[in-house]
Order: C-alpha cells, then sequence, then structure tokens
C-alpha cells in the first residue's frame, strides 16, 4: 500500500484552501496533459474534487478519483456525487484488482506526499492499460524546499533529470519532462525560504489572474530552463 501525508485536515483559510482557488494555474495543469488522458482516468491524491472537476471537462469516459483522507474525502464525494462518469474512492491507490484498466494515472501535486514515490509509480505502471500514460506534476527544485513544503507533507522536490529516470527505470518509455512556471520560482523563494511566510488568498489570487495567463502563452513558445514545478508525461510500453 501507499503511504502519503495527504490526511490533512481541510478547513476553510488554511494554505491548502488559499492554493484551491488558482483556477488559471490547475486549468492550465490539466491543458498541458490534455492529450494524454485517454477516455479512462485514475486521479490519485484527488484531495477536494479541484482537479476532478477540471479533468471531467476534457471528454473522459470514467474518472475513478483516490482520496485517502478521511477530512478530504467527504467533499470529493459530494463533488463527485452526481456525476455519472465519475467514482470516489477513500482509499489509498492500489492496483490490486485494477490490472490493464486505465488510460492514464495522473498525480498532480500528490507523488511528492508518497515516501515510497517508486513502488507507487510501479503501481501506476501495473494498473495501465499498454500505451496508457503516466502524467505527473510535481514541486521543483531541492533549494526550493522550505518549511511550508514540510508542514503540508512533502516529502521532497524533483527535477526533471531526476524524475525522468526514475520513470525510465521502471519500465516507462517515451518519457517527457519539463518545467513549468519560471516566474513562480522568486516569490516562492522569497516568501517560503527567506521569510517563511504562509501563503493567503490575496498573493494566490493576483498570481492567478496577472501573472498565470501570459506567462501560460509565453512558456508554450519558450520553454522555461528552470520551473517551480516539473511535469512528467510517460508511457507504458
Amino acid at each position: 500500500m501507499s503511504t502519503t501525508n495527504n490526511d490533512l485536515p481541510h478547513y476553510p483559510g488554511t494554505e491548502l484552501d488559499a492554493m484551491s482557488t488558482a483556477m488559471n494555474y490547475h486549468r492550465w495543469i490539466v491543458d498541458s496533459f490534455r492529450p494524454y488522458f485517454g477516455k479512462s482516468v485514475a486521479e490519485v491524491g484527488a484531495g477536494i474534487g479541484t482537479i476532478s472537476q477540471f479533468l471531467l471537462e476534457t471528454g473522459l469516459d470514467r474518472l475513478v478519483a483516490f482520496e485517502p483522507s478521511p477530512n478530504m474525502y467527504p467533499v470529493l464525494e459530494k463533488k463527485l456525487r452526481h456525476e455519472q462518469r465519475a467514482q470516489a474512492i477513500n482509499d489509498f491507490f492500489q492496483p490490486d484488482g485494477r490490472l490493464d484498466s486505465f488510460d492514464s494515472v495522473v498525480y498532480i501535486n500528490v507523488l511528492e506526499h508518497i515516501e515510497d514515490d517508486r513502488r507507487e509509480l510501479a503501481n501506476a505502471l501495473a494498473a495501465l492499460k499498454p500505451g496508457g500514460h503516466l502524467l505527473v506534476f510535481v514541486p521543483a527544485l531541492a533549494w526550493l524546499y522550505s518549511e511550508f513544503d514540510r508542514q503540508i507533507g512533502h516529502y521532497r522536490r524533483y527535477t526533471k533529470a531526476g524524475l525522468a529516470q526514475l520513470a525510465r527505470k521502471l519500465g516507462y518509455t517515451d518519457v517527457r519532462t519539463r518545467y513549468f512556471d519560471v516566474i513562480g520560482i522568486v516569490p516562492w523563494y522569497v516568501m517560503f525560504v527567506l521569510l517563511r511566510k504562509h501563503v493567503g488568498y490575496n498573493s494566490v489570487t493576483l498570481y492567478d489572474k496577472l501573472i498565470v495567463p501570459p506567462l501560460r502563452r509565453i512558456e508554450r513558445v519558450v520553454p522555461p530552463p528552470i520551473g517551480k514545478s516539473v511535469l512528467l508525461i510517460a508511457r507504458k510500453p
């Protein structure tokens, strides 16, 4: 079984609530993976369903959203209750009984919470159909690791090379990685590493409305050499 730190209280006003309001940012992430979802998707660590709702907008036929947290799961289940294409599961993601089941397995801001990330991605490989895709979005750059990372249960931050190497060693092919959100490096470093402050609604909202739309257009044309996050697309042979 996977072990995660996703069992975090979900209370209004926490940092997790503030980050969940970044709708432009989340849509940017989901759209980056859109060509690879297929029709049957496993979302691991679905939280309160923010990403789940964006995934359902892509036209998939089946979404199975896994969330082990007893605090977050009721919100997720309520959001997906009336969606016939979606199923919420209050458990860790396991391949048992789901071998070769999914066109894609999605981890968006989740893998960094899992202590044994190698075993987790091996589970995903077993659950994917041949030709299916692993889709991962994680925080990047070890020198950005902060007290805030520790408080919300991050075991690590990644690099493009390190994440790609992990996927290839497990047997994934056609592995592609790229950095994401180059501008976000500076405010993250200043706020969390230097000043050790907490994120609030105002700062998240301003960044999401003013910075994300033009940054998205720029990074579509010019892939950044470094970024606050890194995404991976890999295929099961």
